[in-house]
């Protein structure tokens, strides 16, 4: 007895640090999912446009995004099954209707961050952008092809994440910004955009970003009613990294706004970091958007094949999915140098739909099908605030099928 009792008290710590790493894992895969290239882009965008009063919109945006993920992560986390399989369980056909669309985005978007990993090699290191591209697919299919993939998995991107933190904060330090005048437009703007309110949560919480967390956190097994509170404060954890990362982003490109340099439309996260740093700032920069990039290109690539899989799918038959998924879309980006911009245009739209369908279903389960949350009692503030966030989803899908509509008439 004297002697098995170390090896039990071992075994236990060696679970409980197991079950912390999978929960970090899930949480940074979501957060550095929606941390891509586009959103490196679209931050430096919109502070170069309107200044200290895109406070206000993260702060909007970070809102949405926690009532879209505690309902998402709750109900997927809670019934232990996939968004596809849900949906099938409610009426056979959404599930697959589901996975197509996030198959075709998923597919879309890797290649532009694909193309991002070889910008960030090319601005970090000089290699050519196709070299870089094929470079960083590589590393992701090593790590998808290491013994203990999901573990691996976890491990780079919480490392990727605090590498990603640690270069905002020494950016947004070094450039210095007005963070009183930041602080105060959080709550009091002088300009509010709804456009770029729902731009940032379409690329936080839309296509397959929204189900990254979630899926993995299924497949390192902490799911189930009795892992609800952690499941819960990983969601949020997720979202509140991603929008750190966002808000520190913002402080350093409006440190080098404020200044009154002139920044073109071109590049201007690159052209802001150079501004602040020089020669070492581009080469900060290159490493800020690979870091970005190749987290998404993780995220992309083992959601859209979570949607193609079951918990007991083999983990041989998921290993060739994600070669194939990743041999596809590096093999598509060689060919043309970058994600076809009609495509990239088509894939935002379908996020547009992606996001209500897939919430719908959420919040269907949640409201009329206990069954499927093994009896778990969903709170009714929860789906309170969800049903909210799911009219503004239903907003967002109809201006994307507007858009995709007028660009299939002038296509």
């Amino acid at each position: 007895m004297a002697q098995t009792a170390p090896a039990s008290a071992e075994s236990i710590k060696k679970l409980a640090r197991t079950r912390r790493t999978a929960l970090l894992g899930a949480m940074f895969l979501m957060a550095t999912s929606a941390v891509g290239p586009g959103f490196i882009t679209q931050t430096a965008t919109f502070t170069h446009q309107i200044g200290a009063a895109f406070a206000f919109a993260i702060l909007i945006s970070v809102l949405i995004d926690i009532a879209v993920q505690l309902n998402v992560w709750r109900v997927i986390g809670v019934s232990g099954l996939y968004a596809q399989q849900l949906g099938n369980r409610i009426l056979p056909g959404v599930g697959w209707a589901l996975a197509v669309l996030i198959f075709f985005g998923g597919i879309v978007f890797n290649i532009g961050n694909i193309a991002g990993a070889g910008m960030g090699l090319n601005a970090l290191a000089g290699l050519d952008a196709r070299v870089g591209g094929a470079i960083s697919v590589a590393i992701a299919l090593l790590i998808f092809l290491s013994k203990k993939a999901g573990i691996a998995l976890d491990r780079v991107v919480v490392a990727c994440g605090a590498v990603l933190i640690l270069l905002m904060v020494y950016m947004a330090i070094t450039t210095a910004p007005p963070v009183g005048e930041a602080l105060r437009q959080t709550v009091l703007p002088e300009q509010v955009d709804f456009f770029i309110i729902t731009t940032l949560v379409g690329g936080t919480v839309g296509g397959y970003i929204t189900y990254a967390g979630a899926h993995r956190l299924i497949a390192s097994g902490n799911s189930g009613p009795e892992n609800v509170k952690a499941i819960s404060r990983t969601s949020v954890m997720g979202i509140m990294v991603a929008s750190i990362i966002r808000f520190l982003l913002f402080l350093a490109i409006l440190g080098v706004v404020a200044t009154g340099v002139s920044l073109t439309e071109d590049n201007v996260a690159a052209e802001a970091f150079g501004a602040a740093l020089g020669e070492i700032g581009l080469r900060v920069f290159g490493l800020v958007f690979w870091v970005a990039a190749i987290t998404s290109i993780l995220g992309a690539t083992f959601t859209t094949v979570s949607f193609l899989t079951t918990k007991n799918t083999t983990d041989r038959t998921r290993t060739i999915y994600f070669a194939a998924f990743l041999a596809l879309t590096c093999g598509v980006f060689l060919t043309l140098g970058q994600a076809p911009q009609t495509l990239l245009i088509m894939a935002g739209a379908f996020n547009g739909v992606v996001l209500p369908l897939g919430f719908t279903v959420v919040l269907y389960v949640a409201w009329r099908r206990r069954d499927l949350l093994q009896g778990y009692v969903y709170p009714k503030w929860l789906l309170i605030i969800g049903l909210l966030a799911w009219g503004l989803t239903l907003y967002m899908g109809a201006n994307s099928l507007t858009g995709l509509a007028e660009l299939w008439m002038t296509g």
